[in-house]
């Protein structure tokens, strides 16, 4: 203390200089986060569009992309299915954008949705679609992505396309290992955990969902199992004909593997692959289809194993 109980010069300006970097900082991230992102209070309906910024978005007026989304209709819709309904989105007729409509939650469940959507509008990787925006409604929420051109893997395996061509083993392996590294990477190096499960999606949840409603990294493990499946036998988790026999896909793999009959379960659009690798796929994906959580694996031991397949053929037939 100075003369006088009166606090030293040199201790008053670093007092002021701290608290004015504080407020600087403050100002700074303020900004950064309104350049992050475009939000449109929707007068008419109640709901919000919150927009990414980002190279294929900084060009586009928000209300008139809030306008344009408005207006999509049933001639729009390019997929459909137990997550929602798929519209493709076209603005100025030259940037087009997928549009996933999706039931609202509750009010508890909306608001860990809003913060996970917040999260993965800031992920950038080459095997996860960019989220570009969303919109929240009273009753109803949509997903803004970017439009992956050669369609969905639901309509690369069950498209009713004249025009569709069967998917070879070389693609369905850099499918399934794309994949596993998008979701390793939400699991286990971005810095906040995101959850892949998406509500409604019967057929890929986890036994434990239905007992716990949460979504877990162990039951994204589970989902990816399914779709490791879907790829080997090119069947939907819910085929009809799993319904009309009281099975399901996971129950009527597990059986066929067990009596060492992989080849009779293989997808018939299938020709020219190498069963040893079929094998150690379907082996992969039943670790992931384990009843209990623990017993999985995670999805990076996942990748290792994936990628084993490929590096040990390389080294075998170099």
């Amino acid at each position: 203390m100075g003369k006088g109980g009166t606090v030293p010069l040199y201790i008053a300006i670093s007092v002021v200089a701290f608290v004015i970097s504080k407020i600087v900082m403050a100002v700074l991230c303020y900004r950064r986060w309104k350049r992050k992102q475009m939000v449109v209070q929707d007068s008419v309906t109640g709901g919000k569009l919150v927009m990414f910024r980002s190279p294929r978005t900084k060009s586009l007026k928000p209300n008139m992309f809030l306008k344009k989304t408005m207006k999509l209709s049933n001639k729009d819709i390019i997929g459909s299915g137990g997550y929602g309904i798929v519209y493709k989105l076209v603005i100025n007729d030259c940037i087009s954008f997928a549009v996933k409509r999706l039931n609202r939650l509750s009010s508890e469940q909306d608001r860990g949705f809003e913060r996970e959507l917040e999260a993965m509008g800031n992920i950038k990787h080459r095997n996860i679609v960019t989220l570009h925006g969303y919109y929240t409604a009273p009753h109803y929420n949509l997903l803004v992505y970017e439009l992956m051109t050669n369609g969905s893997l639901y309509e690369l395996l069950h498209g009713k396309s004249v025009d569709k061509k069967a998917l070879d083993w070389p693609s369905r392996y850099k499918i399934a290992i794309g994949a596993a590294r998008g979701i390793s990477y939400l699991h286990h190096d971005y810095k906040t955990h995101v959850s892949t499960l998406v509500a409604g999606t019967f057929g890929y949840l986890a036994p434990e969902y239905f007992d716990t409603g949460k979504a877990t990294a162990k039951g994204d493990v589970y989902s990816y199992g399914v779709v490791l499946l879907e790829l080997l036998t090119g069947k939907k988790p819910t085929d009809e004909a799993f319904i009309e026999e009281g099975t399901k896909l996971v129950t009527w793999v597990k059986s066929v593997v067990q009596d060492k009959r992989e080849g009779y379960v293989v997808d018939s659009s299938l020709v020219d692959f190498p069963m040893d690798e079929i094998n150690r796929v379907f082996s992969i994906a039943l670790m992931c289809l384990e009843m209990e959580p623990s017993e999985r694996p995670t999805m990076t031991e996942v990748v290792k194993m994936l990628e084993q397949i490929r590096s040990e053929q390389f080294i075998s037939g170099a």
